[in-house]
């Protein structure tokens, strides 16, 4: 095997990375068992729960209203933006919920910061006319009202949009939430399908705001009881601080101060504040983390073409024995993830018993991209004396990623039919998760759901040839790049994926542009961004990129040269340097403190099984 002089190979410093990086994912796990992550703490959050607490009661929350101020204040952007996080770079909407924030609540302290954010926003919108501002809001979503109905209505309850500001606030038909839940997806909502709390709330504040708002609505009492059963036990919709406060300060717009949906959202934003007056994006997304987690470390301590298939306890390839902390309490984390299977159709989203959300906690809702990372959790964990109680669970995820699939042939996230909005359309990145879970288990489940999910896997396949682009590449929903700033979008994220389930499931020739568009978008340092040139080198996208390609031919050299970066990226497997990478579909990011060393491990622990180090 030949490499180019760029190669800089050093077999056991690989290795020693390797070990270093499992060891620290395994030092990550809390005291229960499982992996819970952290969340990046959020401007864009953190600006909300100030408004809806000031709202409710300024002084009873006087403590947490200063306190945010003051962390907004100290995490200003020097060019007087804000982004989502303390790494993102400043954007609109999140200035504008800053700068409204700080306007009403602030106090003397944030003068200056609300001059610096005014004339940011002065120069990005042309004006600070109300209405050429509520323009530019409208038009960085488009035809989704999901965020810019929200980000509008906290500006008018501030006064950022002059005194007239509630005319500019589309109005949401928070009416057609008393329809059965069935209709939804016929009825085009102008909000995704998690906003139903949204809404609800916002539509009423802005109805009692304008002139007919005088009078009783009669659906109101139906919508509000609808709300109260849809909230979960922590009081936190999706277990998001943003949507929690957009709901909790529109009912308090709407003369709704005391519902018990108000109240519970307040209870939920003093629970998960942060020691420095912050609030993160979400609690955390510990299902999610943990499932990454778990079929990172089988790849590390596996050998052979499928991992989970082998024994846990196995010596790696050098002859030392495995690190396996993670299995002497394997019936902990087993049991754990079982129990966090939806057993019951879900409030929210009417969804159906079998899948799994991105938490544990009550505010999480069954979704594509958990429950396939469920179930091949599952297959790494599986053990010969629970084996048929593992298959009934994976019988029913797999189950519901089939009733979930959509006509075209994709995976959407939460809800089938719902296609009218970015959120909800089929994603190139759900469905090859979903594949690679269908793929693992088919031939274990009953004969009539494998038919049933070989029909699957056509459709899907069929979707995957369809969305693949003109250069090879594929385009995720749920995963970005802030340094395009054109689109945002991560092609290296969606090929990865793609073109790694496609390897598993023997379908190379439709992947072999995808691969070849990887090995030709690697950047010069022999790390990747989402883009050639265009973008910096992350880790996780770098080792995102190297586990797709560990076991091609014709890819070694290039993933070598990436494995190269990694190690030194993370000095030896022990430094992560986290990115911001989610949400780009709705124009919110986040960084997640495990991606980096999961993914790490990932990579590290495939390229060593495919011989590479």
């Amino acid at each position: 095997m030949g490499f180019s002089p760029s190669v800089i190979w050093r077999c056991e410093e690989m290795i020693e990375a390797l070990e270093n990086a499992r060891r620290r994912l395994l030092e990550e796990r809390i005291e229960a068992g499982h992996w819970e992550g952290e969340l990046s703490t959020s401007a864009l959050s953190t600006a909300t729960a100030l408004v809806a607490l000031g709202c409710v009661d300024p002084d009873k929350y006087a403590t947490q209203v200063s306190s945010a101020a003051g962390w907004l204040i100290a995490n200003q952007n020097e060019d007087g933006g804000w982004g989502d996080t303390t790494k993102s770079f400043s954007n609109i909407s999140t200035t504008l919920l800053c700068w409204s924030a700080l306007t009403r609540f602030g106090g003397g302290a944030a003068k200056g910061s609300i001059g610096h954010a005014r004339s940011w926003i002065h120069d990005y919108v042309g004006s600070l006319n109300p209405g050429l501002i509520a323009e530019t809001v409208k038009a960085r979503y488009g035809k989704d009202r999901t965020f810019s109905v929200p980000i509008l209505m906290l500006c008018a309850i501030c006064g950022t949009l002059g005194p007239k500001g509630w005319r500019l606030v589309l109005r949401l038909p928070f009416e057609l939430a008393a329809f059965p839940r069935e209709w939804f997806a016929v009825m085009r909502l102008p909000v995704v399908s998690y906003a139903l709390p949204a809404l609800i709330a916002i539509g009423y504040a802005g109805f009692r705001k304008s002139w007919s708002g005088r009078f009783p609505h009669p659906v109101w009492p139906r919508v509000s009881r609808l709300l109260e059963e849809i909230q979960p036990a922590s009081g936190g919709f999706l277990e998001a601080a943003p949507l929690t406060s957009f709901v909790t300060m529109a009912l308090v717009a709407a003369g709704e101060k005391d519902h018990p949906v108000a109240k519970r959202g307040v209870g939920f934003l003093i629970s998960t504040v942060r020691a420095d007056g912050s609030w993160p994006i979400d609690t955390n997304l510990a299902t999610w983390a943990t499932t990454l987690a778990v079929k990172a470390l089988s790849s590390a301590n596996s050998t052979g073409s499928n991992a989970s298939s082998q024994p846990v306890e196995s010596k790696d390839r050098q002859g030392q024995a495995d690190d396996s902390t993670l299995f002497e309490r394997q019936d902990t984390v087993l049991d754990w993830l079982l129990g966090q299977q939806y057993q019951e159709v879900h409030p929210f989203t009417n969804s159906a018993p079998g899948g799994w959300a991105w938490t544990d906690l009550t505010g999480g809702v069954p979704d594509a991209d958990d429950t396939p990372g469920a179930l091949l959790a599952l297959d790494c964990l599986n053990a010969e004396s629970r084996s048929d109680e593992i298959r009934r669970a994976a019988e029913n995820g797999a189950v519901w990623l089939l009733d979930l699939q959509n006509r075209d042939g994709g995976i959407p996230t939460f809800c089938r039919g719902w296609g009218a909005l970015p959120f909800d359309r089929s994603s190139e990145d759900l469905t090859a998760h979903t594949l690679r879970a269908w793929h693992c288990w088919r031939d274990r489940l009953p004969p009539e759901v494998s038919r049933r999910i070989e029909e699957g896997k056509e459709k899907a396949l069929r979707y995957l040839r369809k969305q693949q682009r003109s250069d090879g590449s594929w385009s995720p929903l749920w995963f970005g790049n802030q340094f395009r700033f054109v689109d945002e979008e991560n092609p290296t994220y969606g090929t990865a994926m793609v073109v790694r389930a496609l390897d598993e499931m023997g379908e190379t020739g439709l992947a072999e542009r995808g691969a070849a568009w990887l090995i030709a978008n690697q950047n010069a340092d022999g790390g990747w961004g989402a883009l050639k040139d265009e973008t910096p080198s992350s880790i996780e996208e770098t080792a995102l990129a190297v586990a797709s390609l560990a076991g091609r031919s014709e890819a070694q050299e290039s993933v070598l040269r990436g494995v190269n970066w990694l190690v030194q990226e993370t000095e030896n497997g022990t430094r992560f340097e986290a990115s911001p990478i989610g949400f780009y579909f709705a124009r919110l990011w986040y960084f997640e403190r495990s991606y980096p060393i999961i993914w790490t491990v990932e990579a590290l622990g495939r390229a060593s099984r495919a011989g590479l180090i």
